[in-house]
């Protein structure tokens, strides 16, 4: 009679997915997923997960992944008989994003205990499906299952009015303490004005140097609010010794409360131009992806692009890229083409282009796949143009990448430029 040793049947199974309540919960929720509510956007469920980040459980890379994911999806996987599934290889995503496949798996093992993916497992584990050719949607495919994504979303947002909450109450607390500070500042050196002051001017500034710290975002507003009690309390045995009456500095209620949005405005010497879109965002998060930005809306500071919204790519559409890019892209390319396809043509032509991978990985990270491709298609262009082609691509390339480091990369005038000189030409 034949018996299962128990003891190792996790090692004698070599590979397989261990059962969980958890993976069980997640592939019914697959199972009875019935598309996106009306007028949801899976992009709205990515800004959400941005927007939260770490107080639900989403490190950036965590976030990097599941951005990469979600571009593999097509807006008819997420509706009704339908299931997002990214069938791309593990080995494909793991030399895409520059990392080794453990480390890939490591991210997904992480995003599934956080609830946003799952697994469409084959029998071997190896990822692979099909599309159809006419209505592109998936008619079978095993990977990574997005579909648990979907259920987070009243989750996340009730994450998301917790974290607002909790921001609001912080930037209140540091508005006080630096009202305080002003006014300990400013009543120390009337102090110094009067003779005979200057040793208990000293004992006072003394105090207050120690508590004078830098108010940054590590503080958590438990220590913000201790911090704020001990300029209170200074403050009043200041104006004690000085023979102040506390009505006199009585602090004053702030211009903007702290349930309110601060007004936009913008710095008087800030030079005047023509935005591309609308920079106002309502206060309420929609399905739709027209809020595309993660900012709030502040009074003050300066903006600090990043590689993606410095290069220009918000500005292109998918038919000014296909429009640009060159005959032998867009062969490779089906005849209606979405932004996958051109990622997945450009990396096909990188190959002729003699562009390594470790260049292709470089501009995947800083700029993600579309803007990794919008660079290949670009210095594709200038391989073929009249005057003065380029003959080394790869070096080309990197030169783009590099440039894009330092924020001085201009996708959209490139590409912008190549349009109007086809235009020219016909």
């Amino acid at each position: 009679m034949q018996t299962l040793d128990l003891t190792n049947l996790t090692n004698s199974m070599g590979g397989g997915r261990i059962a969980s309540p958890a993976y069980r919960a997640a592939i019914a929720k697959a199972d009875d997923f019935t598309g996106l509510e009306e007028g949801a956007d899976r992009y709205a469920l990515l800004l959400l997960v941005k927007k939260v980040g770490k107080l639900a459980g989403f490190s950036p890379r965590m976030i990097h992944l599941l951005d990469y994911y979600l571009a593999y999806t097509r807006d008819c996987d997420w509706e009704e008989g339908s299931r997002p599934i990214v069938y791309q290889s593990l080995s494909r995503t793991a030399l895409d994003l520059g990392v080794s496949e453990r480390q890939v798996q490591k991210l997904e093992k992480a995003l599934f205990d956080a609830g946003a993916i799952s697994w469409n497992d084959s029998g071997n584990h190896r990822r692979f499906g099909q599309r159809c050719s006419e209505s592109g949607r998936i008619l079978w495919a095993y990977g990574v299952e997005l579909t648990p994504l979907a259920y987070l979303r009243e989750e996340l947002q009730a994450k998301l009015d917790e974290k607002r909450l909790y921001d609001e109450a912080w930037m209140a607390t540091k508005r006080r303490i630096s009202w305080h500070r002003r006014q300990l500042r400013a009543h120390l050196a009337e102090w110094t004005l009067e003779e005979g002051s200057e040793e208990a001017v000293a004992t006072f500034a003394s105090r207050y140097d120690e508590i004078a710290v830098q108010l940054r975002t590590h503080l958590d507003l438990a220590a913000m609010r201790t911090l704020l009690a001990q300029h209170e309390s200074l403050l009043n045995a200041l104006t004690v010794a000085m023979g102040l009456k506390t009505a006199q500095i009585k602090e004053r209620p702030q211009h903007a409360s702290i349930a309110k949005e601060t007004v936009k405005g913008s710095c008087p010497s800030e030079q005047k131009f023509v935005h591309y879109k609308s920079t106002n965002q309502s206060s309420k998060d929609s399905g739709s992806r027209t809020d595309k930005g993660l900012q709030e809306s502040v009074a003050e500071g300066p903006v600090v692009d990043d590689p993606v919204s410095s290069s220009g790519l918000a500005h292109m559409t998918l038919a000014m890229a296909t429009g640009a890019a060159s005959e032998r892209l867009r062969a490779r390319m089906p005849r209606k083409a979405e932004w996958g396809d051109l990622v997945e043509a450009a990396y096909q032509l990188r190959y002729e282009l003699a562009i390594s991978q470790a260049s292709w990985a470089s501009a995947c990270a800083l700029l993600g796949r579309t803007g990794a491709a919008v660079c290949l298609l670009v210095t594709d262009r200038a391989t073929l143009r009249d005057d003065d082609p380029v003959k080394s691509p790869a070096a080309y390339f990197r030169g783009m990448v590099n440039r894009a480091e330092r924020g001085e990369l201009r996708l959209h005038r490139s590409v912008f430029g190549l349009l109007e000189r086809r235009g020219e030409a016909a």
